[in-house]
């Protein structure tokens, strides 16, 4: 028998999932030990390997499914067993919510340091596949062949989505359920024109194709197509182009972006208009929005209706109120607060998505906001013009997945708003950040998550904050 103190990478035990851990691993115990179990759910009994040791924890993987779970249903994808890009398709959706929901009180509790404030149950997704409005693949020469495939399948070629933990193996995708039938369909136009082309060798750093990029607006119903490319040979790709244009009648936009960095990223150095514009239009609770090839939107278009009213409604916003947006990106949130307060201003380093939040504005005749750009790690500190302007009765922050710089939370700070709304893709810095604010007498009141990624451990969260 296995002990705890004989525990050691190679154990073999007998484990029972109680809980879904944040970020996706199953949570179990082995005499008091916290096991995370990659793959696990909740309810299963599993044999499991232990192949990481920490002085806390310890990691395992599944050899046998002893007894399945209650929630256990069949997942609708062909790969989801070697793709990665869900991780729930086999438990049942309600039960998804159940342990986000515990996961984020957890956080917030652990993390966070809070107490006394309101959870408001997750607004659940509507359409729990076919959900997302991008999604991006990678064409490789190094596919991962799977164990049930043809000996003599090609294997030098492949347009799909990476094997988790491998850089250099992909995954041929024929279809992805979280993407609408239209992407797919292009996918598969895609593979089938483009098998005489090189596709890039991420090890060697050598070859054409480098990725595919497709964005759907759901209520306009224009479709965006980029192919990334490790060089310029517009020849190359027209018949491909000619043929989206004539089966997919929904293409306004086929761009090709340009990137000779040998890092495998999708935005290119340069950009080349191939048909239509460089651009989709989407409509948002009524406004409209242009959405470049690298620029970022939502990538659930149902929800985010949702999440801009609800960051509307918990604002209370008064025509007196004076709106920071921080983090604005291309002006979406700004821009659909400003027909109810007197003033809004946008902070952005990114140079692209600011000239693009000055057409959405002009776009929607909004005229009460300015943008600025620079970095928010010093903007308040280094950019004179900004001190001339109207201290903030509200901000809104809406950071990347790594939070905000404690610069930053200084400079709110000093700005004394009287409430901060606190927009977050990741809980555990949101919580963090939300800790660091509460020195300074800032109380938060509620949380409203909401589920932007079925089937995967993501979650959306507002964070209502107050002084």
């Amino acid at each position: 028998m296995t002990t705890v103190t004989t525990l050691k990478r190679g154990s073999e035990i007998i484990v029972s999932i109680e809980s879904l851990a944040f970020g996706g691993k199953g949570l179990a115990r082995y005499n008091n030990i916290v096991i995370f179990v990659k793959n696990g759910i909740p309810g299963q009994k599993l044999k499991v390997v232990i192949i990481k040791k920490s002085k806390q924890y310890f990691e395992a993987k599944i050899l046998e499914i002893i007894s399945e779970s209650k929630h256990y249903i069949e997942p609708v994808c062909q790969h989801f067993k070697y793709c990665g890009g869900c991780s729930f398709q086999n438990l049942d959706y309600q039960i998804q919510i159940k342990q986000k929901t515990k996961q984020i009180e957890d956080i917030f509790e652990r993390i966070g340091n809070q107490k006394d404030y309101i959870t408001y149950p997750i607004q659940k997704c509507k359409n729990i596949y076919e959900y997302r409005n991008k999604m991006e693949f990678t064409f490789s020469n190094r596919r991962w062949i799977l164990k049930n495939e043809p000996l003599n399948v090609k294997s030098d070629f492949a347009l799909g989505l990476h094997i988790p933990g491998r850089y250099d193996k992909i995954l041929d995708i024929n279809q992805c359920h979280i993407q609408n039938n239209i992407a797919n369909k292009i996918l598969n136009i895609i593979k089938e024109h483009s098998q005489h082309m090189e596709p890039y060798d991420i090890i060697k750093h050598k070859g054409f194709l480098r990725n595919l990029m497709i964005r759907h607006a759901f209520n306009t119903n224009q479709t965006m197509v980029n192919i990334v490319t490790a060089f310029e040979d517009t020849d190359i790709l027209k018949p491909i182009v000619t043929k989206l244009v004539q089966d997919v009648n929904s293409i306004a936009s086929i761009v090709n972006n340009i990137t000779t960095r040998k890092a495998g990223v999708s935005i290119g150095e340069y950009e080349v208009n191939l048909y239509g514009e460089k651009y989709i239009q989407e409509t948002i609770n009524g406004l409209t929005f242009n959405i470049s090839a690298n620029s970022f939107f939502q990538t659930n278009t149902n929800q985010t209706e949702k999440l801009y009213s609800m960051i509307i409604e918990e604002s209370d916003l008064k025509k007196t109120d004076i709106v920071y947006d921080l983090y604005c990106g291309t002006g979406t949130i700004g821009i659909s607060m400003a027909k109810y307060v007197k003033f809004v201003y946008g902070f952005e380093i990114v140079e692209s998505a600011v000239d693009d939040a000055n057409v959405n504005a002009k776009l929607n005749n909004i005229n009460n906001i300015i943008f600025f750009k620079g970095d928010l790690q010093n903007i308040f500190r280094v950019n004179l013009d900004i001190e001339k302007i109207e201290k903030p009765s509200i901000v809104v922050i809406d950071p990347p997945r790594a939070g905000m710089h404690k610069k930053t939370i200084s400079d709110i700070i000093a700005k004394e708003p009287k409430k901060i709304i606190y927009i977050s893709c990741n809980p555990s810095t949101q919580a963090r950040d939300i800790k660091e604010l509460s020195i300074y007498n800032y109380k938060l009141k509620k949380i409203l998550p909401l589920d932007m990624f079925p089937h995967t451990p993501h979650l959306e969260n507002i964070a209502v904050i107050e002084k």
